[in-house]
């Protein structure tokens, strides 16, 4: 029942929205509606979990203790950005931008997109987990291109082709996996996860590693890792900031979950160096380029798109390192879930008030907007590991775990790391400090634009300082089933 309510909810929303012909705060109470329902039942399922390890619906759903926690941070997320799009489009309606059919096709866009990331956590089937990704690229593709600009018909090509190749390899690598796992069809003509997974140990060798190559260049296309990270930049800066933040904090990380999925299966069969020893050159090379782009940047939501690929490339390189590297890459999947849209909605706001996404363009932010300018301050104080934020932790620890190891890489990575403080702090002056512009009238946007903002940046504190015993405990049971 739960399962059924988790998916149909989103759906129902976008077929009552495309069913309006008028009344944009209808569009507003379905998607609110069903964010709010999606991220109960994400606490339901949480609770599930932690009691009976799974959560399941045999043999076509099963969340395991990874599952819930990356449903919870979908559910949030997803409420937070549907709130924020309230705001945000009143505005961009406001300033006569877009229509009401454009408003239309947004939340029935955002709810499939919902919908589909959902879907892809919580299927239980190799194949069916590949379907919903690859229908997340094709909800999405229209997002970007919202404006109807060239550049952002241009992302959002760029976005649909790079992602659609990434899939196809991951395509062929789930169906290498598949080959030896034949046999295990169970009733219902359905290979799950566990069937190949209670198959691993008699699979060819050869083909998994040959198999796991192409998942990780796949998956690792959605999850923006180098070297098939290019669409990444230009979707997140094209797209209304609301989908940038769900892009950035949500998408990536399902991405990273099949990835992860797949690594168990391989692991199994060919023992855990293979895989750990690609996942910290794809990392380690992920964070190299994004420390040179983000000081180099004059846009600042591509400033923010490339953060996000530093941040992957670290969730990656505490993965390959192990040990304590895999609890640190977990949690700080958390804290950049958190800390990425918080900075994202809060660019939004920025962006509505200096209709600008350049830095040179920004100035004074803080006597223009200041409690949106000391949430962006938040955000990136969090997301470049500075203590008490969490980030700080999970960073130390994953380097922890590679300096004995890989002490020249672990070198490297903390460089790139001061690098992109450095960047980040030269950007943030500019932008937050400063002369206002005469042009500009001082005040926020909308008290909706703060609320769920306050609220992002509350929770990103509060989890900082304190981490409570349910999510540790999921943590843990997480990185002790992805660790052989």
């Amino acid at each position: 029942m739960i399962f059924t309510t988790i998916l149909i909810a989103p759906l129902l929303a976008a077929t009552l929205s495309a069913m309006m012909q008028k009344g944009a705060k209808f569009l507003e109470a379905f998607t609110l509606l069903s964010s709010t329902i999606i991220f109960i039942c994400s606490l339901f399922i949480a609770r599930t979990v932690l009691a009976d390890q799974t959560c399941g619906f045999p043999p076509y759903f099963e969340v395991n203790s990874l599952g819930a926690i990356l449903l919870l941070v979908t559910s949030f997320i997803s409420l937070i950005a549907s709130f924020y799009s309230i705001g945000y489009l009143r505005a961009e309606v406001k300033k006569e931008v877009i229509g009401f059919s454009r408003v239309r096709q947004y939340y029935v866009l955002l709810n499939l997109f919902i919908m589909t990331m959902i879907l892809a956590i919580t299927v239980n089937s190799p194949i069916a987990t590949w379907i919903a990704i690859e229908a997340t690229t094709l909800s999405t593709a229209f997002l970007i291109s919202f404006y109807n600009k060239s550049s952002s018909m241009e992302a959002a090509w760029k976005y649909l082709i790079i992602n659609s190749v990434g899939l196809l390899l991951a395509f062929f690598g789930t169906l290498l996996f598949m080959a030896g796992s034949t046999a295990l069809v169970n009733n219902h003509g359905l290979i799950s996860w566990n069937d190949i997974l209670a198959n691993a140990k008699s699979l060819n060798p050869v083909i998994i590693k040959i198999s796991f190559i192409f998942i990780l260049i796949g998956y690792g296309t959605k999850m923006g890792l180098f070297p098939m990270h290019t669409w990444l930049p230009d979707a997140h800066s094209k797209a209304p900031v609301p989908i940038s933040s769900l892009l950035s904090g949500v998408l990536l990380n399902v991405a990273f979950f099949a990835i992860l999925r797949f690594k168990l299966i391989a692991d199994t069969a060919v023992g855990a160096a293979f895989s750990q020893n690609l996942l910290i050159y794809f990392g380690l090379f992920s964070i190299i380029l994004s420390a040179l782009l983000i000081y180099l940047q004059i846009n600042y939501k591509r400033l923010l798109a490339y953060s996000t690929i530093e941040h992957m490339g670290i969730i990656a390189l505490g993965i390959g390192f192990g040990g304590i590297g895999l609890f640190a890459s977990i949690l700080h999947l958390i804290y950049h879930s958190l800390a990425k849209p918080l900075l994202f909605l809060t660019s939004g706001n920025i962006f509505l008030k200096f209709s600008s996404t350049k830095i040179a363009k920004v100035s004074g932010a803080f006597e223009v907007i200041p409690v949106t300018s000391v949430l962006f301050i938040i955000g990136i104080l969090a997301i470049t590991g500075v203590p008490p934020f969490g980030i700080f932790m999970t960073e130390l620890s994953i380097l922890t775990a590679g300096i004995q190891s890989h002490p020249v890489i672990t070198s490297i990575t903390l460089l790139a790391l001061v690098l992109i403080f450095i960047g980040f702090l030269k950007h943030t002056i500019s932008m937050i400090f400063g002369e206002k512009p005469k042009e500009i009238e001082a005040g926020e946007v909308s008290k909706l634009n703060l609320i769920p903002l306050i609220i992002l940046a509350s929770t990103l504190i509060f989890l900082s300082i304190y981490l409570p015993n349910p999510l540790k405990l999921l943590i843990e049971r997480a990185a002790q089933i992805y660790t052989l």
